[in-house]
């Protein structure tokens, strides 16, 4: 999991590995694991996720498959863009 900028400054961290069948188990990890971290958490609500590159837009995060060795990439919003 990749987090790039506001999100990388609340995870205190550019990347946290990850074990998860789903984006949904993959997240809800990273909500224990960054369980004090306030910023990182209210951020996940409204942050886009690419999934090996690719956007998971509005799909329910349980649907969306990760796949072994794969990659998250965590967007928080940004202007301009």
């Amino acid at each position: 999991m990749r987090y790039w900028a506001a999100a990388k400054a609340a995870a205190g961290r550019a990347e946290d590995p990850y074990l998860a069948a789903t984006l949904a188990e993959a997240l809800a990890a990273v909500r224990a694991a960054h369980a004090g971290r306030p910023e990182l958490l209210r951020l996940l609500e409204v942050c886009s996720f690419l999934v090996d590159g690719d956007p998971v837009g509005t799909r329910p995060h349980g649907g969306v498959p990760l796949s072994a060795g794969g990659s998250v990439e965590v967007l928080p919003p940004f202007a301009g863009g």
